[in-house]
């Protein structure tokens, strides 16, 4: 029997690879015999160098950037080496994996550090820059990451603006001159939102209470979001107002298709395709894949709903193993099945996965 173990992050407790690692030793407790193909999957938000790095003929570099206040912490990034691609996770820099649930800052938090770690995976001179950009803090449109790169927002009076979403409300003016660099890498974003950057599916209104954002607090961010692109349509020429995923990551997505031209794809493809997804699913008898909580977005074009379908197409049962559900699936099990306190099942929760999957296996 091969099995193929493809999960995403358990956010809040398990890496990608933490996750299918659990999951591998505990199918291998009573089933030593199969033979377990490990992949982690991500759609470009945390994990994603992890994902990507398991192709192999890759090199992991570091730099101290800022994080989503502006606190010195340290990023790590990939390069690949034929062809030379810089992989980024802007989430080493902005997310809010680095915040604790009381920092959470909507309307201050800042892409400053996703722009120190671009800036310095560009000085590899690779031939294509891959930028993951889920998880994040921050909803100020890319402003700071295209501050660390040159860029000037100023305000009416010439003033520099601090910071941040919210002061984006006050933006007259930017100047920008794109570095040399950029006419000779080709940029992607990879992401599996497709939320634009305004509007009630916009950066702001979705995902800016994830961030810690008020009612008030998403009003603000909206009407800043709003002189920011009406600014960039004018300074720079480009729309980035309704673009298809332009609100990815608080709208750093825009900000990376304004400033660096860049072009936005599938997280989930980026990652299936550099790892032969496809492939090695072919090869496997049953896939399993995963994460914290499966629900209604599961199903639309996430991770976990990508892979069922693809097991599904290719005729391969697949189990899904998940923090919690609020759907009514046979195909799903879960870590509060064995451990019915929330707190307590993120806190163990590779020891109750790896229990999990020893459970289903002993089944089969």
């Amino acid at each position: 029997m091969r099995v193929l173990i493809a999960p995403q992050e358990f956010k809040g407790s398990l890496s990608a690879a933490d996750a299918a690692r659990a999951i591998a030793e505990g199918i291998h407790r009573v089933r030593p015999e199969w033979r377990r193909d490990i992949l982690p999957m991500s759609d470009g938000g945390p994990g994603f160098i992890d994902a990507m790095r398991a192709a192999g003929q890759s090199d992991m570099a570091a730099v101290a950037v800022q994080d989503a206040l502006g606190r010195r912490v340290l990023a790590r990034y990939l390069v690949t080496r034929d062809p030379r691609v810089a992989i980024v996770e802007a989430a080493q820099a902005n997310g809010l994996l680095h915040l604790q649930p009381e920092e959470r800052d909507a309307l201050h938090a800042d892409t400053y550090g996703v722009g120190e770690i671009v800036r310095d995976a560009v000085a590899s001179a690779p031939e294509r820059l891959v930028i993951g950009v889920g998880g994040s803090a921050t909803t100020d449109g890319g402003a700071g990451m295209a501050r660390a790169l040159g860029a000037r927002f100023t305000d009416m009076a010439g003033r520099e603006l601090p910071p941040g979403g919210a002061a984006l409300a006050d933006l007259a003016r930017i100047d920008w001159q794109p570095p040399a660099w950029l006419n000779r890498v080709a940029v992607v974003v990879a992401t599996d939102v497709t939320n634009p950057l305004l509007g009630p599916n916009g950066a702001a209104a979705v995902y800016g209470p994830q961030k810690g954002a008020s009612e008030r607090d998403v009003d603000i961010l909206e009407n800043a979001l709003w002189r920011y692109a009406a600014v960039v349509r004018r300074s720079l020429a480009v729309d980035i107002a309704t673009i298809p995923g332009g609100g990815a990551a608080g709208g750093l997505a825009a900000g990376m298709v304004a400033f660096l031209g860049a072009r936005i794809e599938s997280g989930f493809d980026v990652v299936a395709g550099v790892n032969r997804l496809a492939d090695r699913l072919a090869l496997a008898d049953i896939v399993i894949t995963g994460e914290g909580s499966f629900d209604g977005q599961s199903v639309q074009g996430k991770t976990t709903g990508r892979i069922r379908e693809l097991a599904a197409a290719a005729g391969k049962p697949c189990v899904i193993f998940a923090g919690r559900t609020e759907a009514e699936d046979e195909g799903v099990r879960t870590l509060l099945s064995l451990e019915p306190d929330a707190a307590r099942a993120m806190a163990n929760a590779a020891p109750l996965l790896a229990a999990l999957a020893a459970a289903w296996a002993a089944s089969v």
